[in-house]
């Protein structure tokens, strides 16, 4: 089955999301090979292109490196790998944040409500 894409964020950085969360979740382990692009091209029902540019992001990112013909592989750098976890951390908590300030929620109520939450 197809990915599903929203209309609001390019397709190569849904693709790149995507599989950021999938290297951080450790779907794909330190120094793990990833689908080729036309794989993933396919598994998304995508142009190789875009994959190719989202490829292009990990790249730039450190999350994946290029070894010649052999293919992409994930990166054995676990200071990388820490990083990318905790800026996805943080993008969470940011748009938490903004969403809950457009709802007129102070932070003081919001850590009320994660603390009742969590005891749940």
């Amino acid at each position: 089955m197809a990915w599903q894409f929203n209309e609001y964020t390019p397709v190569y950085l849904q693709i790149a999301n995507r599989l950021r969360d999938e290297i951080i979740k450790g779907n794909y382990p330190p120094g793990s090979q990833i689908p080729t692009v036309r794989q993933l091209a396919l598994i998304a029902a995508v142009n190789p292109n875009t994959v190719q540019r989202a490829l292009t992001e990990l790249e730039n990112e450190g999350l994946l490196c290029a070894k010649g013909t052999q293919g992409r592989f994930v990166t054995e750098d676990d200071e990388e790998l820490r990083a990318a976890a905790n800026n996805a951390a943080l993008d969470l908590v940011r748009e938490f944040l903004s969403k809950a300030e457009n709802l007129a929620i102070s932070r003081e109520r919001l850590i009320e409500m994660l603390k009742e939450e969590s005891k749940a």
